[in-house]
């Protein structure tokens, strides 16, 4: 018998106009002042919104811009700003690597931490992880925190108005959720928390998955015109809570392996997480040898929201099977998830799942 474990952030919030209420959560983890980290057009956009939602709050509020990659530089350089503040508590407001920067931050600094995001872009916000890029945007490392975040906070107003794209690419990076906790559940491997998956964990992944494919178009739909609706609340929370605990408490095999593995080409760093992660699912169904109608399914849903389902829908173009093989080499090295798959896995698989991906994505869109 295994040890299981299921963890996710304290508190998750999500509906209109929540950040607004900012401050209360604030309160109730400092009295000191509140540092928050956010992205320019964020900022810009929403600024004067955050800092009008402190004016009846006894909270001292700095907002300082985040300069678009969460490399330990960054990181450095935000924790030396919150330390000389004498902060009580981070708030991360923005994208992924946003939200990261700021869960680093505030374990630097051993401060409670709450995470808004603005984009249902990524699993990033619930998790007890971030991911660490180098100045110029390749994978670097993974920090694994101590503790989720104490507050989620969702305002689906903000996520409604956001690019339907960053939607899109959430979709991409839970669709990973449910095959890959399968993976690990059949090759009995541990998840991100060191111990094993649950049945809740295994519930909350495959109800992702349903989430999706049930909602997925109608919310594509409802972001294109800037407008909410119960689909695209359903998979806000998908994006967000269903696929970060799922990932968390699930675990990560292939698809996430094969994305870190293309993050090396320079002419994939354009392209969104989750957009790389969606092609790296298909590219672990072939891997794995999975039924054609699941496959299929996979590939359709996928074309349908213009999610990626080639190389060239990635910007690879050239030199195909040796960039294959370099994705393949990077997604093997240790500190990646592919280890996680239930069978032995070699640099000429992978690289040969890749190139079948690409031609099943090329022959299923004609």
């Amino acid at each position: 018998m295994s040890t299981i474990q299921i963890q996710s952030p304290a508190k998750y919030i999500q509906g209109p106009y929540e950040i607004t209420n900012l401050p209360t959560y604030c309160e109730a983890y400092s009295d000191q002042e509140v540092f928050v980290l956010i992205d320019s057009f964020i900022l810009k956009t929403y600024g004067d919104t955050i800092k009008e939602s402190f004016k009846d709050s006894t909270l001292t509020l700095t907002l300082e811009e985040f300069q678009g990659e969460c490399s330990y530089n960054e990181i450095r350089r935000v924790q030396a700003i919150a330390e000389k503040g004498n902060s009580g508590v981070i708030v991360g407001i923005g994208g992924g690597k946003t939200l990261d920067a700021a869960k680093s931050v505030a374990f630097y600094l051993k401060k409670p931490m709450i995470i808004v995001p603005t984009a249902a872009s990524t699993d990033a916000p619930t998790s007890a992880v971030a991911v660490i890029y180098t100045d110029s945007g390749e994978v670097e490392d993974y920090l694994f925190l101590p503790e989720n975040p104490n507050v989620v906070l969702v305002d689906t107003d903000i996520i409604a108005k956001a690019p339907s794209r960053l939607l899109v690419a959430g979709i991409g990076d839970a669709l990973a959720t449910y095959y890959e906790a399968r993976a690990c559940q059949a090759a009995y491997k541990p998840t991100m928390t060191g111990k094993f998956a649950s049945k809740a964990s295994m519930a909350l992944a495959e109800l992702c998955l349903e989430t999706l494919l049930e909602d997925g178009i109608k919310a594509k739909l409802s972001a294109d015109a800037g407008h909410s609706s119960q689909a695209l609340m359903n998979v806000v929370e998908a994006n967000t809570y269903l696929s970060g605990i799922g990932f968390e408490s699930g675990g990560l095999a292939a698809a996430h392996a094969v994305h870190d593995g293309f993050t090396i080409l320079p002419e994939t760093h354009e392209y969104l997480h989750g957009e790389k992660v969606a092609f790296g699912t298909i590219v672990q169904l072939v891997l794995e040898n999975a039924e054609s109608e699941e496959i299929e399914m996979i590939i359709d849903f996928c074309q349908a929201l213009d999610l990626p389902t080639t190389l060239a829908e990635l910007g690879v173009t050239e030199n195909i099977e040796e960039k294959a093989l370099l994705v393949a080499k990077e997604s093997l090295k240790e500190d990646k998830t592919m280890g996680n798959m239930p069978f032995p896995v070699t640099e000429e698989l992978i690289a040969n799942a890749i190139l079948v991906a690409d031609q099943l994505g090329q022959r299923i869109m004609l």
